[in-house]
């Protein structure tokens, strides 16, 4: 008989080769970035883009630290502002998806309703600010960067159907042991949700660390700038200063060429370094939270 078994490996040869080209495609942009945020200026103008730099330097880098407490302490908002926001969003958010997913819940239905209903329909910019500024009286303070992501409909949905899929056998023999509903929830339901708990983590912590929106709406005092925020006007203050002729010489004269490409390039580096280290903590949990939560009925 004819063996077939190098056309059985073949198929397995291709897909490793399809992958290999992909994740190519997805890491040569950020080696590209990182080699630009490390080149000189003027290499940068005379020999274009290169994955590894032909004239090095860390006149980017030395831009953008040139006010370090500023960097630092928006570095700090940030970090705490993710981290405390995670932990609060997944405290609430899972709270009101347990509860809506209870059959025993009364009118559960119409609250699900009237949290799945904003996601199509919204008040807009001019009602939401007013409310943040005149009603609640958040603005230019630490908590108000939190509570505009304390919740979200769209994981409510994801995170109540995973929790339709635990066994209601479990929360029985609970209550029949006498357990509560808080008992139940954090020393049964949570442990059980890890997966779905993870996938959510991640979605919003990557928001968090990403929001500058809301610092540009409701912060005025440095101090509670994001580091989003901080880098996107120091970005428009280059851009300024390349059109400012007077300040370009000026600032060529002391440091040389202005840093252009190399300091954007350098703030991606900074602003997508510490929470690109969360991805391969939660790998293993992404796959399986997300497609639970969101092919269940």
């Amino acid at each position: 008989m004819i063996s077939f078994t190098g056309w059985n490996i073949l198929p397995k040869i291709l897909i490793n080769l399809m992958f290999a080209v992909y994740s190519a495609m997805c890491l040569i942009p950020i080696l590209l970035v990182l080699s630009i945020s490390f080149t000189d200026e003027k290499s940068l103008v005379t020999d274009g883009f290169h994955l590894i730099p032909k004239l090095f330097s860390l006149i980017g880098y030395q831009y953008v630290f040139s006010g370090t407490s500023t960097i630092l302490n928006a570095y700090m908002v940030t970090i705490l502002v993710t981290v405390v926001g995670t932990f609060l969003h997944l405290f609430v958010t899972s709270l009101m998806s347990y509860a809506i997913s209870r059959n025993e819940v009364k009118y559960r239905n119409q609250i699900a309703f009237l949290v799945f209903f904003t996601i199509l329909f919204n008040g807009g910019l001019a009602p939401y600010y007013i409310l943040i500024t005149r009603y609640l009286h958040l603005k230019d303070t630490f908590f108000v960067l939190i509570v505009v992501f304390l919740v979200s409909p769209v994981h409510v949905m994801i995170m109540r159907n995973f929790f339709k899929t635990l066994p209601d056998a479990i929360i029985e023999s609970a209550r029949i042991d006498g357990s509560g509903e808080f008992m139940t929830y954090f020393q049964i339901v949570l442990p059980l949700s890890t997966p779905v708990l993870a996938t959510i983590g991640l979605f919003i912590s990557v928001a968090y660390w990403n929001d500058w929106f809301t610092s540009s709406l409701f912060i005025e005092n440095n101090k509670l700038y994001s580091l989003q925020y901080l880098l996107q006007s120091l970005m428009t203050n280059i851009q300024i200063l390349v059109s400012n002729e007077n300040a370009s010489r000026s600032i060529e004269q002391s440091i040389g060429m202005l840093p252009g490409e190399s300091a954007r390039m350098a703030t991606c580096v900074l602003s997508i370094g510490p929470i690109i280290l969360a991805y391969p903590l939660l790998q293993k949990y992404f796959v399986k939270g997300l497609t639970l939560g969101a092919v269940k009925s």
